[in-house]
This record gives C-alpha cells, sequence and structure tokens, in this order.
C-alpha cells in the first residue's frame, strides 16, 4: 500500500534465502542490534533506502522483500500478512537472528503487527507506519478497486521498479491487493489481541490517510501497552517521504532510547 516513488539505485548486498516453498531476497547493511525493515504492498527493499545511510551508523539493517515482492517469489500466487509474518520468521531463523527490532510501511506494518502477536518475545520496539487492525469499508473500496491504469502515476512507477519478474509480477500483485479486499481474517485484531505486544511502539500516521482513519490510529495506541502515537499533520498514507517530516531523527530517537 506505500505510495512513495522506488529509486532506482542498485545495490549488491543482496541475498536471496531458499525456504520451504518460496525464495525469499533480503539486503543487509550496518552493524550492531539487528533492525528488520518490511514495505508496503507493491514495494520492496529500495523504498527503505532513503533512510538506509543515517539507520545502519547504528544498526544492522536487515531490508526484506516479501513474498511475491521485488526478488522474492510466491509459487502460491497469494498474499496475506499472517503468512508473510511466518516467512519472515523462517528467514530470520535460517540467518540466525533471534531478538530483533523493526520498522514496517502499511502492509509491513500489519505483518509486524502479526510477528508482534505471535512471538511476542523475540521483538523490542517497533515502529509501525500507516499500519492497521483491519480493513475498514473505505479502504476496501480503494483495494477492490485498483488497477494499474488507474494507479496515480509514482504508484505506477514503484511498481514497475519493483517487479524484479516483470509485467506478470504487477498483474498478481494487483490482484492480490483485490483479493484483499474481500478478507475479513488476515487483519482482524482485537485490543484484547494487541494488548499481548511487549514490544515498545511507535505509531506513525497521517492525519490525511486514505485508508486509515486516525481513528484506528489511536484505537491501535489505546490497545497497545507500551505505544506512543505521532499524527502526522496533512500527512497522508505512509507520510515519511516529505522532507519537512523529521522521520529518521523521531524514529532514532525512539529505537535508541531502549538501547
Amino acid at each position: 500500500m506505500a505510495k512513495n516513488y522506488a529509486p532506482k539505485q542498485r545495490h549488491k548486498n543482496g541475498h536471496l534465502v531458499q525456504l520451504a516453498n518460496l525464495e525469499l531476497y533480503y539486503e543487509e547493511y550496518g552493524q550492531g542490534k539487528p533492525l528488520l525493515l518490511l514495505h508496503g504492498f507493491g514495494g520492496c527493499t529500495q523504498n527503505w533506502q532513503p533512510f538506509v545511510a543515517e539507520f545502519a551508523k547504528h544498526f544492522r539493517l536487515l531490508l526484506v522483500d516479501l513474498r511475491g515482492h521485488g526478488y522474492s517469489t510466491n509459487p502460491s500466487n497469494t498474499f496475506t500478512h499472517a503468512q508473510a509474518a511466518e516467512d519472515v520468521f523462517e528467514l530470520l531463523e535460517s540467518i540466525g537472528v533471534s531478538e530483533f527490532s523493526a520498522m514496517g510501511m502499511s502492509t509491513g506494518g500489519m505483518v509486524l503487527l502479526h510477528m508482534a502477536t505471535k512471538q511476542v518475545s523475540r521483538i523490542n520496539s517497533i515502529v509501525l507506519i500507516s499500519a492497521t487492525s483491519h480493513f475498514p469499508n473505505e479502504a476496501r473500496a480503494i483495494m477492490q478497486r485498483v488497477s494499474y491504469a488507474t494507479m496515480p502515476t509514482e504508484v505506477k512507477e514503484m511498481y514497475t521498479e519493483c517487479a524484479k519478474h516483470g509485467e506478470e509480477q504487477i498483474r498478481q500483485l494487483i490482484s492480490q491487493f483485490n483479493a484483499l479486499s474481500q478478507d475479513c481474517s488476515d487483519m482482524n485484531f482485537t485490543p484484547q489481541s494487541l494488548s499481548t505486544i511487549q514490544a515498545r511502539t511507535l505509531l506513525v500516521h497521517g492525519e490525511r490517510d486514505a485508508f486509515f482513519s486516525t481513528e484506528i490510529a489511536k484505537n491501535l495506541h489505546d490497545s497497545i501497552p507500551q505505544s506512543s502515537l505521532w499524527l502526522i499533520p496533512n500527512g497522508e498514507h505512509v507520510p515519511i517521504y516529505n522532507s519537512a517530516v523529521p522521520f529518521s531523527s523521531m524514529a532514532l530517537d525512539f529505537l535508541l532510547e531502549a538501547e
């Protein structure tokens, strides 16, 4: 669901790991404690490049292409945030990462909600950018009608640049995005389930998010025990690319506070 444009830079820090039924791609930068970075729907590791240099000064960054995104494969041609969470856990196991902190934008944040409620002791701190506990009707309407032809130019550019397997990958991703509009079980977190999250949590949300209202963000804040809410005035969905928004400094201050 990320709206940002994926930069065209290529990096040589990538690794492709064979899991049970798919290949998952990730990139690694920096040293220190692990910080997992998960992109939004239709995106890829490149969505994080504007922030990599600063965060790599403090952490061992692990940028992952979720199943079917970027260089990662998806033989089942289906996507749920719950399954993507299992994929990422399996990847982390394969590279020997037990405890970690994490940031996720939109779909990446939703994957982190699944991870933080399934293995509560493994995640130290999380930054959730434009995430949600469930899909409200306004989001479902957008998701159902999305097509390549109707996407804004910057979103088309992101899909095109991030789809490393070509046009068929773009078609599959859009079909999966449409299908999520009918799914009522994948994103269905209750206040009770969210209350089990042990990780310190920073919620970053735009006040003009067309997918998820500020009410959803406030409910997440009320339900997650150790959480803080940063509402960005006039911010839209995934509002961290606006140069006027001090995302890197705010997120770093939060993540380093627990170190």
